[in-house]
């Protein structure tokens, strides 16, 4: 079985893409759901949260994640510190669930692929890439946050041209291009790379 990491800046469609793949039969597993979750659910993980950010990071034993990011996202050393702490658990999580799956191949979506160091364990890496004013429309609207807040957080990822070029496959989600072509291609050469 193949395990392929499915990326991109923020905005630029990987849920999307990711539930394309999905309807074809392929299971995925969605990194940054499962991070939110394990931040909930894991209590080592949890321990050091509130040791870290303190106890307001949980309000009534729910996650305050409007008090974390407006920790995280203004000092990056933080930022650091909470990928830390919340990458390895999310990527151990995600080992667990590939051993569980028996289809040809399976799909890890995830932002901060490359920056976690998730991709090391990945057979392929497909990256999602769309232009930057429309991913920062894409976000405001999604999030209802200001231009200036979304491109705070594109300045904590790897440039997309890096990402293109990391990776086996590029999906241009550009409302230009069809997706469902794009996705079917490479759904297709997977499945024959998953026989070799």
């Amino acid at each position: 079985m193949l395990k392929v990491g499915l990326t991109g800046g923020i905005g630029s469609g990987k849920s999307t893409i990711a539930k394309v793949f999905a309807v074809l039969g392929i299971p995925v597993y969605y990194a940054d759901d499962s991070a939110k979750k394990l931040m909930q659910t894991n209590e080592l993980l949890k321990q050091q949260l509130i040791f870290h950010f303190g106890e307001a990071v949980y309000i009534d034993g729910k996650l305050n994640r409007t008090h974390l990011a407006s920790i995280v996202f203004n000092d990056k050393a933080k930022l650091e510190l909470l990928n830390s702490l919340v990458h390895p658990v999310t990527i151990a999580d995600a080992d667990d669930w590939f051993g569980r799956q028996t289809s040809p191949y399976v799909i890890k979506e995830a932002a901060l692929l490359f920056e976690s160091g998730a991709a090391e364990g990945l057979d392929y890496i497909i990256a999602i890439t769309a232009p930057e004013t429309l991913r920062i429309k894409r976000v405001m609207e999604r999030d209802s946050v200001t231009a200036e807040e979304v491109k705070k957080r594109m300045m904590n990822q790897i440039d997309e041209s890096i990402k293109n070029r990391l990776s086996n496959f590029v999906i241009y989600n550009d409302e230009q291009e069809m997706i469902l072509p794009q996705v079917l291609k490479i759904h297709e050469e997977l499945i024959i790379r998953s026989k070799q």
